[in-house]
Parts: C-alpha cells; structure tokens; sequence
C-alpha cells in the first residue's frame, strides 16, 4: 500500500512536498474579520491550508461545565455562552469558503461531533481533522468515515492502544495519522518527537506533526523525522485573548517555518550516496590518491 493520500490538488506522502496547515481553530475570538486577516497572512506565508474548529457546544461542553462563569472578550459570562460566541454561523463559514476560494488556499476543519460534520459537509471539505480529544469517539469516527473524504487523526492525550482501536474503525485507506502531545504550550520534553518513527514503524499511512510548543525547531525536525504533514496554530499576535495564542506561531514565524521546512526536504535528499560535479574540483585539489 502507499504511503500516501491526495487532499484537495496535493498528493501526501513520502516523496512528496510536506503538507503545512496553518490552524487557525479558535484563535479568531468570533470574529469573522479576524478569521480572515488570518487566512490571508496564512496565504501570504506560503502554507497548503488553513483549519479551523467547528463544535456543537451543547454536545461538547460537559453539563457540569455550562454554569461555570470566566472572563472572555465578551465580558463576564457562562462558558457555554462562551463556547457559543465562538461558533462561526453558516454565513460566516459561506464567506470563509468564498475568501479561500478567492485566495486559491484549502482550507477544513477539526469537526468534534456528528452534527458538526454534518453542517461542515455543505462546503464539501477537502478533509477533515479529528481531534485528540474525540479519538475514542468511535461513533464519531465512524460518521466521518462514511463522508468519503481523507482524514487527518491527532493522537495527542491517547495511548498505543487506544490509537490502534481508532485506526481499526476508520481504517488506514485515506488516512493521515499525526503525532501531538495535547499541552498548550508543549515543553520540549513532553514532545517526543520519536513517536513519529514508532507510528511510521506500524501504520501503513502518511505520519504527520501537530505541535503546540514554542518556537519552530521541533516542527522542523520532525519533518527530518519522516513528518509528511506539518500543523501549527497561527495568531495575529501571541499577546492576543484566548487559550491556544500562547503555543502559536505569528505570520513572521510562520514564514520562517515554511522556508525552514521547505530547505529541510532539500537537506534530506535521497540517502544515495554518491559524488556531486561540485565535488570534483576539490578532489582534484584536495585528494593525493584516486
């Protein structure tokens, strides 16, 4: 079988170009005009997509959680109404579909339960990611494998085994599986990076990276790990409100990841050693014996 899956016009794999998703998730605040400032600086960095989250929270807030009262940028107010403010409607996505249509840039989205992949399905995504967190949601998994469409599965807070009983519902035809350690942000310690050789090793699929540490080395090198898909969430600023803009990448950083990725896949070659025409004139000037 192939190490590979097509999403939208890209072909994912070994031997093909590293797949970069700029997540935007919730770091918009509920702000459209936001969202879409962080699509085009996404653009402008040279990145495959853009991602965001789309949730029912009245199925993904625990009951006991509804009450609890926080500060958010809409004042103080119940989380669940938090949770609710973040939610983009089917207009405010219709115009993110149109804008990255515009720009000529994918984009999906982490999907958190059956009613979200069904509202998500009208603008015929080129993908869809699974959350760590909904990874031992086999109903959910199983509603998303009937959409046809590639999969992207974050394994972050889940163990082999539970990873195994995931990829056995879903199965590793048009599947992606990424390595993640769910901490916002990941101390450099916790990203164990060797992961996505142990998930090479077994799964018959395209491995990817999902980080959420700070800076941009371990992104990196975990494309010199075998890392076919790259993620990492971007802000606008890191100073911004919200729980994710801390472990995010600004558009500069951005741009520097994708450069650094991009002249890794150069570094890497192909593990053929053999004696470049740029060598020659030092071996004639350097070497004494043929």
């Amino acid at each position: 079988m192939a190490r590979e899956v097509k999403i939208g016009n890209r072909w994912i794999g070994d031997g093909h170009p590293t797949y970069i998703t700029a997540e935007i998730g919730i770091n918009h605040n509920g702000d459209l005009e936001i969202a879409k400032r962080m699509i085009l600086e996404a653009f402008r960095t040279g990145v495959d997509s853009v991602k965001f989250q789309k949730r029912t929270p009245e199925i993904c807030v625990p009951r006991d959680q509804w009450d609890l009262m926080r500060e958010t940028p809409w004042g103080y107010i119940s989380y669940i109404e938090y949770r609710r403010k973040m939610e983009f409607n089917q207009e405010q996505y219709a115009e993110i579909d149109r804008y990255c249509k515009e720009l000529g840039i994918d984009w999906f989205a982490s999907v958190w339960d059956e009613p979200s992949v069904d509202f998500m399905e009208q603008f015929d995504p080129v993908a869809y990611k699974i959350p760590s967190a909904a990874l031992t949601d086999h109903g959910l998994l199983r509603h998303l494998r009937s959409t046809g469409r590639p999969l992207i599965l974050s394994t972050g807070m889940s163990t082999m085994e539970q990873i195994r009983a995931a990829v056995n519902v879903v199965g590793t035809d048009n599947l992606i599986i990424t390595h993640a350690t769910s901490t916002y942000p990941c101390d450099p310690s916790e990203l164990n990076l060797k992961v996505i050789q142990k998930l090479r090793e077994e799964f018959p699929c395209p491995i990817g990276y999902s980080g959420h540490e700070v800076g941009l080395i371990p992104s990196v090198v975990a494309v010199a790990l075998g890392a076919c898909v790259v993620e990492r969430h971007i802000t606008l600023d890191r100073a911004m409100w919200g729980s994710d803009q801390a472990a995010s990448v600004e558009p500069q950083g951005f741009e520097r990841l994708v450069k650094y990725i991009r002249v890794t896949e150069q570094a890497l070659g192909d593990g053929v050693k053999r004696v470049y025409e740029s060598e020659l004139s030092s071996i004639k000037k350097l070497r004494r014996y043929p």
